[in-house]
C-alpha cells in the first residue's frame, strides 16, 4: 500500500513537472477579437465584428494567405513544381523565423519571448510561424507539425 502511494505521487509529480515545463503559445481566450483584428474589421466601431464584418475579415484573410503561398513558391520553389520540398520549406521557414526576429526582437537576445511572440500581430504569425497555432515548430511536414498531406 505505502509504495502504491509512492509510486502513484511520483508519478503525478513527474507528470505535473513535465507538463510545467512544456513552451505553449500564450493563447488569447475564446471569443476574444485581437485588437489589431478588430482595428482593421470593426468597420461601425461597435467593439465586436459583425456577420458581414466577419465575412469580409474570413475572405481578406483568405486573400491574404494566397498572395503569401504564391509569393512564397515564387520565391522559395526552386524546382518549380508548384510545391515546396522539404529542403525549400526548411529554407523558407528560416527566413520567415530571422525576419520575424529582426521585427520583433525588442530586447536583442535573438530570439523571441513570449511577450514578443504576443506583440506579431495574427495576420504575421501563420500557421507555424513563432507564436503561431503550431507555436512557431513548423508546418505541415516541418518538425513539430502534422505530417505533409498525402498526394
Amino acid at each position: 500500500m505505502k509504495h502504491t502511494s509512492l509510486i502513484t505521487l511520483g508519478l503525478l509529480l513527474g507528470t505535473s513537472l513535465f507538463a510545467a515545463a512544456q513552451d505553449p503559445a500564450p493563447k488569447r481566450p475564446p471569443g476574444k477579437i485581437p485588437p489589431a483584428i478588430l482595428k482593421e474589421f470593426d468597420k461601425d466601431g461597435d467593439g465586436t465584428l459583425s456577420e458581414d464584418e466577419r465575412k469580409a475579415m474570413r475572405e481578406a484573410m483568405q486573400a491574404r494567405m494566397e498572395e503569401r503561398r504564391n509569393k512564397m513558391l515564387e520565391k522559395y520553389d526552386t524546382d518549380g513544381d508548384g510545391k515546396l520540398s522539404d529542403e525549400e520549406a526548411a529554407k523558407a521557414r528560416a527566413d520567415r523565423q530571422a525576419e520575424l526576429i529582426k521585427k520583433y526582437d525588442k530586447d536583442g537576445d535573438g530570439k523571441l519571448s513570449e511577450e514578443e511572440r504576443a506583440a506579431i500581430p495574427p495576420f504575421e504569425r501563420g500557421p507555424g510561424g513563432p507564436g503561431g497555432r503550431r507555436g512557431g515548430k513548423g508546418g505541415p511536414g516541418g518538425p513539430g507539425g502534422p505530417p505533409p498531406a498525402a498526394e
